[in-house]
């Protein structure tokens, strides 16, 4: 951690602390109106300060951190996870997080993407499906 930074542009800092794998992500996420400072919608360029309260509307849920320390560069997940404290509240335990992306995945895979008949392999899987069911 960079102890001397008096601010840093928000898209570093988000990929600093691990919450978008790049700059670019984060910028976009920042563009898309996905990330707020101190409840107002920042663009990227946005330079944030220790002390700083920062949304982020992540994987479907609302993420409330609070800016503790500032970094400029990506860190390993133990010290990156220094740069802020994110509030209980909105904290999963990470078996119910784990459970609510499988939850996500199957939901996604059952959507039909068309009208009318099932194609070969929809078959497939709802037979498939069926003979899990009577076992």
């Amino acid at each position: 951690m960079e102890e001397n930074l008096e601010s840093v542009r928000l898209d570093r800092w988000l990929s600093a602390a691990r919450f978008y794998k790049t700059r670019t992500q984060a910028a976009k996420a920042c563009i898309g109106r996905k990330v707020k400072v101190n409840g107002i919608t920042a663009k990227p360029h946005k330079f944030i300060h220790v002390g700083d309260k920062i949304t982020i509307h992540h994987h479907g849920r609302y993420r409330n951190i609070e800016v503790v320390s500032l970094a400029q560069r990506g860190l390993p997940a133990s010290e990156a996870r220094k740069l802020y404290i994110e509030e209980s509240r909105n904290r999963l335990p990470r078996e119910m997080e784990d459970l609510i992306d499988i939850f996500r995945k199957a939901e996604k895979k059952s959507k039909r993407k068309a009208k009318g008949r099932p194609t070969k392999k929809e078959r497939r899987e709802i037979e498939k499906f069926k003979r899990k069911i009577t076992l």
